[in-house]
C-alpha cells in the first residue's frame, strides 16, 4: 500500500510567527500552481480513485478541494488527527516574543512539554499513529494533505516506531519539507 504525503502550500502569515494549528488560508496563486503541479505528477504516478485525506485546517482543505476536482477524486475526508501541533497561547505569537524560559522548558522536554499549554509532541504522535492505523486497516492507497510535523510523525510511524519514539525522533530532527512537496511511503 502507498501513502502519498503532501505538505500544504505556504500559509498567509509573516515569517517568524508560531502558527501550528491556527487556521490560515494560502495565497490563491500558490494554491493554483501547487494544484496544477501535483495533479500533473500524480496523474501519471498514482492509480485513479485513491482515497484523499486532509487536515481540517484550511491551508490543507483548500488544496484538497482543488486537487480532488483536478484529479476527479472523491471529496477529501477531513481528519483532525492530521492537524499540526497545537501551541496553545503561543499560537500566532512571534517566536521572538515567547518567553525564553518557556522555549527552554520545551527544549528540555520536547516529547512531554506542552508549549503554550497546548499539545505535547507525544499527544500529537498518538493521534497521528491512530490515523496511520486507521488508514492501514483500510488496505487502500491514499493521498494525505497535511503539515510538516504530521509528515515527520507519519514517516516514523511507517518505520514501526511507537508514539513516544515517534515524538522523540520528530522533536530532535529539524525538517526540510518544502511547502507543496510530496513524500511517498510504502508498506
Amino acid at each position: 500500500m502507498r501513502l502519498l504525503l503532501v505538505r500544504h502550500p505556504q500559509p498567509l502569515i509573516e515569517q517568524g510567527v508560531c502558527y501550528g494549528s491556527s487556521d490560515l488560508a494560502v495565497n490563491a496563486e500558490q494554491l493554483a500552481q501547487t494544484t496544477s503541479a501535483l495533479a500533473a505528477s500524480l496523474a501519471v504516478a498514482l492509480p485513479h480513485g485513491m482515497a484523499l485525506y486532509t487536515s481540517p485546517l484550511q491551508r490543507c482543505t483548500q488544496l484538497a478541494h482543488h486537487l480532488a476536482a483536478a484529479m476527479d477524486l472523491a471529496p477529501a475526508i477531513p481528519d483532525p488527527r492530521l492537524a499540526e501541533l497545537h501551541f496553545g497561547r503561543w499560537e500566532l505569537q512571534r517566536w521572538d516574543d515567547i518567553a525564553r524560559d518557556e522555549i527552554d522548558a520545551w527544549a528540555a522536554d520536547m516529547v512531554h512539554y506542552r508549549p503554550g499549554g497546548g499539545e505535547s509532541v507525544l499527544q500529537m504522535a498518538q493521534r497521528v499513529a491512530a490515523f496511520y492505523q486507521h488508514w492501514h486497516a483500510q488496505q487502500q492507497d491514499a493521498i494525505v494533505i497535511c503539515h510538516a510535523g504530521t509528515i515527520r510523525l507519519l514517516q516514523a510511524c511507517q518505520r514501526g516506531l511507537a508514539p513516544a519514539a515517534m515524538a522523540l525522533e520528530a522533536a530532535q530532527q529539524a525538517h526540510h519539507i518544502a511547502y507543496g512537496s510530496t513524500l511517498l511511503l510504502q508498506t
